[in-house]
């Protein structure tokens, strides 16, 4: 293991990381029922398309103004990969799936991305992954799964289900990918750059999107602006900073968080009641992120 990485892992979660771990933890959450509103008045990749777009003309202005020194050739290729799969690919499948698969489902399946991220950092990064942090990470699983259970409809297996499957996968591998970036590059600009060229490779379904938005539904509109600015634009940074300050398959075991909060923002945004079976569940969740997490 190398001893940047020893050293990242006995360092304290100090105020900053804190408050970005939070702020991804709820933006992403809402981000949930967000794209089940905008489903209901845009296409799935014409949404995605929609939200960078937006998210994108703050993200590029960014660069323009603070003009960060121009990323190396293998640097490029990392961003690259930011905006291919952790935007366009990641937004795309997620939409795409959560069309034919409950919320919960959709939680369970995309929260093996802790998994695959530890596994990936631990071989290709040199992370350690202690016994205690998979045992805490094996209850924060089992907690997702009876968040899924208790929407009472069910587990399948079904191309709803293997897209958001492949919608994890895009975003373990970026987190991999990008984590040596923060070494050279600002999490501000790391995040600023997926945005951007996430946004280039969904512009071929922006007219389609430009011509849905003339028909939408208010609340429609509203759900693709949110996820703009909020999920996207605020989130995608905030998550470059807590991955700046922290191990990649520590801070990727935070997002066991987000389905817990994402329930509770779907009964007060949607009026989804939670069943007391994904109440334990949410409960789970949040122990299991506790005993990955705690310091002694």
């Amino acid at each position: 293991m190398s001893a940047a990485a020893t050293l990242s892992e006995r360092k304290a979660i100090d105020g900053v990381t804190t408050a970005a771990v939070l702020v991804t933890i709820l933006a992403w959450a809402s981000a949930f029922p967000a794209i089940r509103a905008g489903l209901e008045a845009f296409g799935p990749i014409e949404l995605g398309a929609l939200r960078f777009a937006i998210a994108a003309v703050p993200a590029a202005l960014f660069l323009v103004v603070t003009r960060p020194a121009w990323p190396s050739a293998p640097d490029f290729l990392r961003l690259a990969v930011g905006g291919i799969l952790f935007v366009a690919f990641y937004t795309a499948l997620l939409n795409m799936g959560e069309m034919t698969v409950s919320a919960g489902a959709a939680s369970f399946i995309i929260n093996t991305n802790p998994i695959m991220t530890a596994g990936l950092a631990m071989l290709l990064l040199g992370e350690r992954f202690t016994a205690r942090a998979w045992a805490g990470t094996a209850v924060s699983f089992l907690g997702i799964g009876l968040i899924a259970l208790g929407e009472g409809e069910g587990m399948r297996l079904d191309t709803g289900a293997l897209l958001i499957l492949g919608a994890a996968l895009c975003n373990s591998v970026t987190t991999v990918v990008q984590k040596p970036l923060f070494a050279r590059h600002k999490p501000l600009t790391v995040s600023a750059w997926n945005m951007v060229m996430g946004a280039l490779v969904l512009a071929p379904w922006l007219p389609n999107a430009t011509s849905e938005f003339a028909a939408a539904s208010a609340s429609g509109i509203q759900a693709a602006v949110y996820l703009g600015l909020v999920p996207s634009l605020v989130a995608y940074g905030t998550w470059s900073v807590a991955l700046s300050r922290l191990p990649a398959s520590r801070a990727s075991n935070f997002m066991y968080c987000v389905p817990p909060v994402a329930t509770l923002l779907g009964f007060l945004w949607l009026g989804e009641a939670p069943t007391a079976l994904g109440a334990v569940g949410g409960v789970l969740a949040l122990l299991g992120v506790a005993v990955v997490n705690w310091r002694r």
